[in-house]
């Protein structure tokens, strides 16, 4: 797959399918769009174009960052083995925020040969919003290309959406949130040098820091899997402030990897999680803290027997 980035007049020569979205992580919704993508890819001999933006385009309206479930290189890794030949990430100028929806369909169709799109029912562009599905279908014959409406996928009654998800990881619900993912939420970030206490206690970790822009479950320690150099690793992960360290700690993720003991500082690594264990506590000392992470790694050890582990 080619990842294009930072260039807003992008153009391919090849006829292409295209789907446009915002495609925070690659969830089951996503997922059923690129099976219309992959039809209509086959069907018509075309290459496949995913098209988004930079940033949410409510974000450059509000002037503030919302949350993501996945970070630029987190979504980069999580698109690159779906079988897409072109993943577009415009930048959301404002010229391109103030681009006429029907503007905004010609320059694509004649920037990036698109022979056919296929959207969601809930698929917005151009200034305002003011295009969706039925403009494109209105153009079509006039501009030349087909039109695949796909309708959402959905849980329990409720369409599958980033948003669905986020809401699901801001309570901790992250069996909820995997199922919707269809694979275990994911913290893609370097190892950070720590003050290495998880060392004197008998429980070495990792530490990770997110940008604040990363949507994160509550503060509280997690069963969680670790890749690490192409292996994986059972683990306990806490998210939070190390409430029983002195002094002001800025939130982080820190991963206790089992049977691992190598030295991966700078290396950027995966701590996938998988079910919270109990939330974040300030302890009286450093030996009653020491005993409750025996406890949660006996929790942690239960809760992934469960699951078979795989890159």
């Amino acid at each position: 797959m080619d990842f294009i980035r930072n260039d807003t007049n992008v153009k391919l020569t090849e006829p292409t399918v295209l789907t446009i979205g915002k495609f925070d992580g690659l969830h089951m919704g996503h997922k059923k769009l690129l099976e219309y993508v992959d039809a209509k890819k086959k069907e018509k001999g075309l290459k496949s174009v995913i098209f988004t933006f930079d940033m949410p385009p409510s974000d450059k309206v509000s002037g503030k960052s919302s949350l993501q479930i996945t970070t630029l290189p987190e979504k980069e890794l999580c698109f690159t083995n779906v079988g897409i030949d072109y993943f577009i990430e415009c930048p959301f100028t404002d010229e391109v925020r103030m681009m006429e929806a029907e503007d905004f369909v010609r320059k694509t169709v004649e920037n990036l040969n698109v022979k056919a799109f296929v959207v969601g029912t809930d698929c917005r562009f151009g200034h305002n919003r003011s295009g969706d599905y039925k403009l494109l279908e209105q153009m079509s014959d006039e501009l030349g290309y087909d039109v695949v409406v796909v309708q959402k996928k959905q849980y329990e009654g409720r369409d599958i959406s980033s948003t669905f998800i986020r809401e699901e990881i801001e309570v901790g619900n992250i069996e909820k949130a995997n199922l919707l993912l269809g694979y275990p939420f994911f913290i893609m970030e370097e190892v950070t040098s720590g003050n290495h206490l998880g060392h004197t206690i008998g429980f070495p970790t990792i530490n990770q820091v997110p940008p604040v822009e990363k949507a994160l479950p509550p503060k509280g320690v997690y069963a969680s899997a670790v890749v690490v150099r192409d292996r994986i690793y059972a683990g306990m992960t806490n998210i939070g402030v190390k409430p029983t360290i002195e002094g002001e700690n800025a939130l982080g993720v820190e991963t206790n990897i089992f049977d691992f003991d190598e030295d991966i500082y700078g290396e950027t690594v995966r701590v996938r999680l998988f079910s919270f264990i109990r939330p974040e506590k300030k302890f009286g000392s450093l030996d009653e803290l020491k005993a409750q992470l025996a406890v949660d790694r006996e929790s942690v050890n239960r809760v992934m027997s469960a699951y078979e582990l795989k890159i």
